[in-house]
């Protein structure tokens, strides 16, 4: 018999110690992902957040992957909290026998998720460079310990991310398949660094200007171009959605790259920039047609970002400026 969201989450207090069965005054399960149920606990003095894995994901397709992750995620936190202890939540506790763990619940006055204030229209803030220089900072860090670091989550990261937005899409557009898989055999190729897995406005919260990383389950070392590729996308989406904001949010793609650029000493920055200009529109199309499409976007939207992805995977630009230009130039009359 399962065990209820709520049984899972006392059980968890319990085990890390964080309190008593009877200190808990509520638990109120979390919208806003497919990978793991989340929940709030109310332990009156305090709010915790709690987090467990799902193996089957909340979506249509059949999407698996092993609870474990929950693991790596926590230790992902743990490592940026050593670099940037404002950037996670403060953690309290990782179960590996339950795939669960417990951390600060954000919240407080001028926190805000970043999706919320893209979709909104909110002035931008500099958030894509805030972000980037972060990442930009796990990724150079994480790239001299490599070989000491673990994280070799390859398997899930395929799982989680490989399988359902590349190989999964090619499945759709046949004549994309060659070029689709090369992708996912350059990305295989290329274990540089520590990477995120879901850099995406919806796993980033804002507090005192400060971006704060959630939901990083499908980190492993791999190739940091996934991080910056994933992040530039929602970018370039939401400016598709966001007539109102095009300009800016576009902009901001560039502000995202400049920022980052700085940071990448592992390779030649040039080299990394041609594989995220080279990621960039068959993620795009993923978001249409992979396991996991964005939600926001109509039918009317959805046909502009195939006409704009199918020829640059085709034939990819090489620099992020060539990429908003290209997309600026193509979209002035839709």
């Amino acid at each position: 018999m399962s065990i209820s969201l709520e049984e899972r989450c006392k059980h968890l207090i319990s085990e890390l110690e964080l309190g008593s069965v009877e200190d808990v005054v509520s638990i109120t399960p979390l919208t806003g992902g497919v990978s793991s149920d989340i929940a709030l606990v109310d332990m009156g003095s305090r709010k915790i957040c709690v987090k467990f894995a799902l193996e089957q994901l909340k979506v249509v397709e059949a999407w698996h992957a092993k609870v474990e992750r929950n693991q790596a995620e926590y230790r992902w936190l743990e490592f940026v909290a050593s670099i940037e202890p404002k950037s996670t939540p403060v953690l309290m506790g990782c179960s590996d026998s339950a795939n669960g763990f417990a951390m600060e619940f954000v919240e407080g006055d001028g926190v805000y998720l970043w999706k919320t204030a893209l979709l909104q229209g909110q002035p931008d803030s500099g958030e894509a460079e805030k972000v980037a220089y972060v990442l930009g900072q796990v990724h150079c860090a994480s790239s001299f310990e490599v070989s000491s670091l673990g994280f070799q989550n390859q398997q899930d990261f395929y799982a989680l991310r490989l399988e359902p937005y590349l190989i999964f899409t090619a499945t759709r557009h046949p004549d994309l398949a060659r070029k689709m898989h090369a992708l996912v055999d350059m990305l295989n190729s290329h274990n540089l660094a520590l990477i995120h897995g879901d850099v995406s406005p919806k796993n980033i919260i804002f507090r005192q200007e400060k971006p704060v990383f959630l939901d990083a389950e499908c980190a492993t070392i791999g190739d940091p171009s996934f991080d910056v590729s994933f992040c530039l996308n929602h970018l370039i989406l939401k400016a598709m959605h966001i007539k109102g904001s095009r300009h800016s949010l576009l902009a901001s793609v560039q502000d995202f790259w400049t920022a980052y650029q700085a940071h990448v000493l592992w390779e030649s920055s040039d080299e990394l920039e041609k594989r995220v200009c080279a990621l960039i529109p068959a993620l795009m199309l993923a978001r249409i047609d992979g396991k996991s499409p964005v939600e926001y976007l109509d039918d009317h939207e959805r046909k502009i970002v195939r006409s704009l992805a199918i020829p640059l995977i085709k034939d990819p630009v090489k620099s992020i400026a060539g990429l908003v230009e290209y997309i600026n130039l193509n979209m002035e009359n839709e």
